[in-house]
């Protein structure tokens, strides 16, 4: 009986670790569409080479962490999951809240996330006011998708009771003063977050 053993492939590490290095880091997937086997993966995870950072994301061990790291991973184990609320505010440097977990707003029922790391707050959103206001960004080679400042703080405004009113005012205020929004933008989130009639006495102050 002959046992089939895998042969150390040098090219094929050396395609794996450019691919690392060119992208921040690199899925299985990635690795197999590049005609890489998973063993070599494996061999390249136990030598120490590579380092796993999420489920089936590896990187190189030397690499530097972006600011927005535990945005990637959350991104590569939900990838249709959304920044939201706290998170999305820290992400577009409104306000002074300083996040502990990352907070993702998923649609409807769909199964929350389960990663072992960051650890995430769940926002269930429906219809327009999960669908409407995504912007995407490149973190780490992942597609994360955040929300933009307009919709963020109207979104705010809706948990602002789990968030805090002095949360959202201050977001409001910083967005406009740092024009991250027009009135008329604010305005439309605000409809589809069904805030409208909590906020047009704060946003007739902005313009007062």
């Amino acid at each position: 009986m002959y046992t089939i053993r895998h042969m150390p492939d040098g090219n094929s590490s050396e395609r794996l670790l450019e691919l690392a290095r060119a992208r921040g880091s690199v899925t299985r997937l990635e690795a197999m569409e590049a005609g890489i086997h998973t063993y070599t993966l494996s061999r390249m995870v136990r030598s120490g080479a590579l380092e796993r950072v999420g489920r089936g994301r590896y990187r190189l061990p030397d690499a530097p962490l972006t600011e927005h790291h535990g945005l990637a991973l959350v991104a590569a184990a939900a990838p249709k999951a959304v920044i939201c609320l706290i998170s999305a505010l820290s992400f577009h440097q409104i306000g002074t809240q300083l996040p502990h977990e990352v907070w993702i707003a998923i649609e409807g029922r769909t199964r929350r996330p389960s990663i072992p790391y960051p650890r995430l707050r769940i926002a269930r959103f429906s219809g327009q006011a999960f669908t409407e206001g995504i912007e995407t960004h490149q973190i780490e080679g992942e597609t994360v998708r955040v929300y933009n400042p307009a919709k963020t703080i109207a979104d705010v405004f809706k948990y602002r009771n789990k968030i805090g009113l002095d949360v959202a005012l201050e977001a409001l205020r910083e967005g406009w003063r740092a024009r991250r929004f027009t009135m008329d933008e604010i305005h439309r989130y605000a409809r589809i977050c069904r805030v409208e009639q909590v906020m047009r006495p704060y946003l007739e102050l902005l313009v007062a």
